[in-house]
């Protein structure tokens, strides 16, 4: 496994060693011990998925302290932009986003610690998402942030166009950024 840092601290891209032959593939997809030795204690305790057509944009979310959540996401079939947004207060990338392309061919995976927001865009019909998260749900504790907005300027690519983008209700009515009261 090739566990690599991102522009932002703690932030981390995961690419498993795909083994392929003429029956397929198979790739090992979590090890504590891998985890543990690059800082991800993660302590999984519920598992995730969904199920999307192209354009779906979920997020920007996160859950609260006592709540707050790590995530390992990765995407099964299909693909998205998946976009992680630093929420941490002291950090020297407050604001900040980074994006990554997930698919089911790249098998590529992102470790997004507490104290960010998550999102992702479909893009491609028929896409399963699946994350380990290191705390349960709690809506009480749900935050988020507008999925377009100006001062976080993330840039969500150019092979859906935003007008087909399709939105859940609780997303559209998220706050701003600069509205926004960051718990971490």
């Amino acid at each position: 496994m090739n566990i690599t840092k991102t522009p932002i601290e703690d932030l981390l891209v995961i690419e498993p060693k795909v083994w392929k032959d003429n029956r397929g593939y198979f790739y090992e997809s979590f090890s504590t011990k891998l985890f543990a030795e690059a800082g991800i204690n993660g302590g999984f305790v519920q598992d995730n998925q969904s199920f999307s057509q192209k354009g779906a944009l979920r997020g920007l979310h996160a859950q609260s302290d006592p709540f707050a959540q790590g995530k390992l996401v990765r995407v099964i079939q299909g693909s998205v932009l998946d976009v992680a947004v630093d929420i941490r207060k002291d950090s020297s990338t407050f604001g900040q986003s980074y994006n990554a392309v997930l698919s089911g061919d790249n098998h590529k995976q992102l470790w997004i610690p507490p104290g960010f927001l998550h999102g992702f865009l479909t893009l491609e019909d028929d896409t399963i998402f699946t994350y380990k998260v290191t705390n349960y749900y709690d809506k009480n504790s749900e935050i988020g942030v507008m999925w377009n907005d100006p001062d976080l300027n993330i840039d969500w690519g150019t092979e859906v166009a935003s007008e087909d983008f399709l939105f859940s209700e609780k997303d559209l009515a998220l706050p701003l950024f600069k509205d926004f009261k960051s718990p971490f």
